[in-house]
């Protein structure tokens, strides 16, 4: 067998058969303070997310399929004798620079290149984090890597039903965007109903000009996840300083929740997992107010 280092087996022309190689890619998450700033109210937030222009010699998928010039997520082959979350932690570090960054699993995509006879298999992870707490600088495989504002609207909605159910597909237009690059990609969401099963399906629309792999559909994806977990874990806490403002939260909660939150919910929704401080903010345009810290023991007390 002719097996190569990054886990998949080499086509010499004595068979046909579909082998398969194994990848991972990384969504990373970050939050600012939006440019348009009114001088009497804090700052939204907006959701930034980290890619890489990767060297030339890693973007040829084959023949017909070059990546050049084209921005994509963090990531790359699996080496044979490691597993996959080390991969994740390997690949991150040295294309963006970034490390002791908790990821978790996101999903696991597959594809089929069928004139290489090969099935590729991508694991990706997500991580959301403060990005004041990190340099990021392109490593041995990346060209260049910058963090992009990255927004989702849906732009098409078509709802059907079925004999036990319906099915509902959006489509969603995800602008990835700098003051220097714009980029606009459109991803199919599918979710098909049937009684008390829900099945979810991302199809990547075929654009030249946008993210390379695919990742499109993964970056919405992750999006999704975001919107569906922010409101019953933790997960914007990794977004957040050590001491912070209600308002501070609560405008990392609307960012990724996509849509504004009123004070009374949100403040009853967050309530547990806080600790008050006696401190009060600085800032000479607004009024202090008080701080918090993030209580790691939230759920310990919630039982």
């Amino acid at each position: 067998m002719n097996e190569s280092k990054y886990g998949f087996f080499k086509d010499d022309g004595s068979n046909h058969q579909i082998h398969s190689s194994n990848t991972v890619d990384m969504v990373i998450f970050s939050a600012i303070d939006s440019e348009d700033k009114d001088p009497r109210r804090l700052p939204d937030k907006v959701l930034q997310i980290l890619l890489v222009k990767k060297k030339k010699n890693l973007l040829k998928v084959n023949d017909n399929e070059s990546q050049e010039g084209k921005w994509s997520l963090p990531g790359g082959f699996v080496n044979y004798e490691e597993s996959i979350d080390e991969a994740a932690v390997r690949e991150l570090k040295e294309e963006t620079n970034l490390e002791n960054v908790y990821m978790e699993q996101l999903y696991t995509w597959g594809r089929v290149y069928t004139n290489l006879h090969r099935r590729v298999i991508s694991t990706s992870y997500m991580a959301l984090v403060d990005r004041k707490k990190f340099t990021v600088k392109s490593g041995e495989e990346a060209e260049d890597v910058r963090w992009f504002n990255v927004r989702s609207n849906v732009i098409g909605k078509h709802k059907h039903p079925t004999i036990n159910g319906y099915i509902l597909e959006q489509t969603f237009e995800i602008t990835i965007e700098n003051n220097e690059i714009t980029i606009k990609d459109h991803v199919i969401v599918k979710n098909t109903v049937e009684g008390h099963i829900s099945k979810t399906e991302n199809t990547y629309v075929e654009n030249k000009d946008g993210l390379a792999f695919e990742h499109a559909k993964v970056i919405q994806y992750a999006l999704d996840r975001l919107k569906n977990k922010v409101m019953y874990t933790d997960i914007a806490f990794s977004l957040m300083p050590e001491l912070f403002t209600l308002t501070e939260l609560q405008k990392v909660y609307e960012v990724l929740y996509r849509r504004e939150l009123a004070d009374a919910y949100f403040r009853k929704k967050v309530k547990r997992m806080l600790t008050k401080t006696a401190l009060l903010s600085e800032g000479k345009q607004f009024r202090p107010s008080k701080l918090y810290l993030f209580n790691p023991r939230w759920k310990d007390e919630e039982e």
